[in-house]
């Protein structure tokens, strides 16, 4: 991959407090420099990231409603109305669902939980669900990581006698729906101190406020955190504040007592008896939880999460398998369909933004295929597919750019949307499809700034190989969990030569295992470089090249560090780090 380069070298205040917190907290100075430069720079501030604490999550009565919708539930429960749990059929939602579900569950009984049919219902609340609910004799639906824009849908339910509480983290519009309580920190009169809950989070903090209405002890609501951590990762909200907090122990209780469910996911991704990381949420358990939305019904997804029987949720769990495996051959099948259309556009290579069309791709993929598109291309990136005479499309975005505004300036175009800054649905009628391409490609173009449409990698740090020892790795592991605003950082060392023993690795020979020397010690480092064969010969030449990495756990030699070497750079190529 031929990547820009982007370094700052730490200035000498930098340089200076970085070594001043290193020496009050002994750590290392190169580790210093990166909480400095996130915004750590007191020994209370660093102690508080590394060990995050459940007692500094804020108070859930300081959410907007939330005393309303306390109230509310325990009306019901008191009552023994019959209560729906309604949630999205993606990963955040399956999730809150089911931490929701099995919470109250333990209190009372008249509890159903329902997840709309990706085909047949389409995103968030749906008549046919307030139907559902409505000859089952439920009285109130909680709804969870969708709701905040279904007005007519939640005005209908209300003239049926339903009332709806809402718990979403999505933007709302300037109307808000008619239901009892809207828990939403994205609300423009939000009191809430952190508005950047998943879904999820957003129902955790519904039954922590629950929890304390009625005299429960916080440590019930611990064993709740695996599906948070899940739902923080897979939706990609920042790892900052309290979804920080959220995760750290999120991560903790699914390493070490994870739910029934998990524990049958973790075991069928043969991930048993290790520590579970952010990635591995990611790339393995996210995309299975998904899998069941995106192939059949996200139902099975929650009736895996709350399953109490570990022989049941490992067969259910083998099912969701099958349903990924699935998943990755039509992910597979389609962007390759996807890229052939680029291919036949000449017009793309001038556009900023690209807008992808097909009426026969399956609904559950087009946002894989939009995340390969933005990834292959660097642009923003929607997929459309159709049913009936509606377009359903997914978009994905390049780093920096919102690409919820830009939806949301095509709104006029539109039936229905919704997101985040990097990730959107939306639907509209298949005669519009060819006017929001334009109108789409009008905002990207004049809001999009030129490093956004290129492969940029960030470098945290240039270091040497004699830093990279075990305290240092350790003290960087401190710093998880990382993800969006708390990125894993990356490093690079100049002037490194293979060892003599690195070679070409992989079924297709696509990869590079090294063994590498720098300029600055005898020290011998082991690495991998991923889908990078074609700079073997270069390598083995024995002159010298720059390396882009971040340092991991060698999974194949358990107490041995590995670089995963993200970029090299030969003295051939053009650009070094830098601008």
């Amino acid at each position: 991959m031929n990547y820009q380069w982007n370094y700052e070298p730490p200035t000498p205040e930098e340089k200076s407090a970085a070594a001043s917190l290193s020496l009050e907290l002994n750590v290392s100075p190169v580790i210093c420099l990166l909480l400095i430069r996130r915004g750590i720079t007191t020994v209370q501030q660093a102690r508080s990231f590394f060990r995050p604490q459940l007692h500094s999550l804020h108070d859930p009565f300081l959410m907007n409603d939330m005393d309303k919708a306390v109230e509310r539930l325990n009306l019901a429960m008191g009552r023994k109305e019959r209560i729906l749990i309604y949630g999205d059929y993606d990963v955040d939602g399956c999730t809150a669902v089911a931490l929701v579900y099995r919470y109250l569950q333990q209190y009372y009984s008249n509890i159903d939980y329902y997840i709309p049919d990706r085909n047949d219902e389409g995103y968030g609340v749906s008549k046919q669900g307030i139907d559902y609910a409505y000859s089952t004799g439920v009285s109130l639906v909680i709804i969870l990581d969708c709701g905040i824009k279904a007005v007519e849908e939640i005005a209908y339910a209300k003239s049926l006698g339903i009332d709806f509480i809402i718990c979403d983290h999505h933007v709302p519009d300037a109307e808000l729906p008619p239901a009892v309580a809207i828990l939403n920190a994205k609300r423009s009169d939000s009191t809430y101190p952190y508005n950047e809950l998943s879904g999820c989070g957003v129902g955790f903090k519904f039954m922590q406020a629950f929890a304390i209405s009625n005299g429960m002890a916080f440590s019930t609501l611990i064993p709740l955190l695996d599906l948070v951590a899940v739902s923080i990762a897979s939706d990609i909200v920042p790892i900052l504040g309290e979804n920080r907090v959220l995760a750290y122990h999120g991560l903790r209780q699914l390493s070490s007592n994870p739910c029934v469910g998990l524990q049958a996911i973790i075991d069928t991704c043969g991930m048993s008896g290790r520590e579970v990381t952010m990635s591995d949420i990611i790339f393995k358990i996210g995309p299975r939880i998904n899998a069941s939305g995106r192939i059949q019904n996200g139902k099975e997804s929650v009736r895996l999460l709350i399953e109490r029987d570990y022989d049941k949720a490992l067969e259910q769990a083998k099912q969701i398998n099958e349903y990924n495996e699935e998943r990755k051959e039509l992910d597979k099948r389609m962007t390759e369909e996807a890229n052939i259309l680029v291919d036949l556009m000449p017009e793309m290579a001038d556009r900023s933004s690209m807008v992808i069309y097909e009426e026969d791709w399956h609904k559950g993929v087009i946002g894989i295929v939009a995340s390969r598109l933005t990834e292959l291309y660097y642009r923003p990136a929607v997929v459309l597919c159709r049913t009936g005479e509606i377009a359903t499309g997914s978009a994905r975005s390049v780093s920096g750019f919102d690409v919820y505004k830009a939806i949301q300036h095509c709104s006029s175009l539109l039936e229905n949307f919704g997101g985040h800054p990097y990730a959107a649905g939306l639907s509209l009628k298949v005669e519009n499809v060819e006017k929001f391409c334009e109108m789409f490609e009008d905002y990207v173009s004049t809001h999009i700034s030129p490093t956004q449409t290129r492969a940029n990698l960030d470098i945290d740090a240039e270091i040497s190989f004699v830093e990279i020892n075990h305290k240092f790795f350790n003290d960087l592991k401190r710093m998880r969990p990382f993800g969006p605003d708390n990125p894993k950082p990356t490093f690079c060392t100049c002037q490194v030569y293979d060892y003599g023993t690195s070679k070409v690795v992989g079924r297709e020979q696509e990869h590079i295992k090294l063994e590498l020397v720098d300029t600055h010690s005898s020290h011998i480092m082991n690495g991998i470089a991923f889908g990078q064969s074609s700079q073997a010969r270069y390598i083995k030449t024995k002159h010298a090249f720059d390396i882009a990495y971040t340092i991991e756990d060698n999974t194949h030699k358990k107490g041995e560090i590995q670089l995963q070497i993200v970029d090299i750079r030969t003295k051939e190529q053009e650009g070094q780090k830098g601008e």
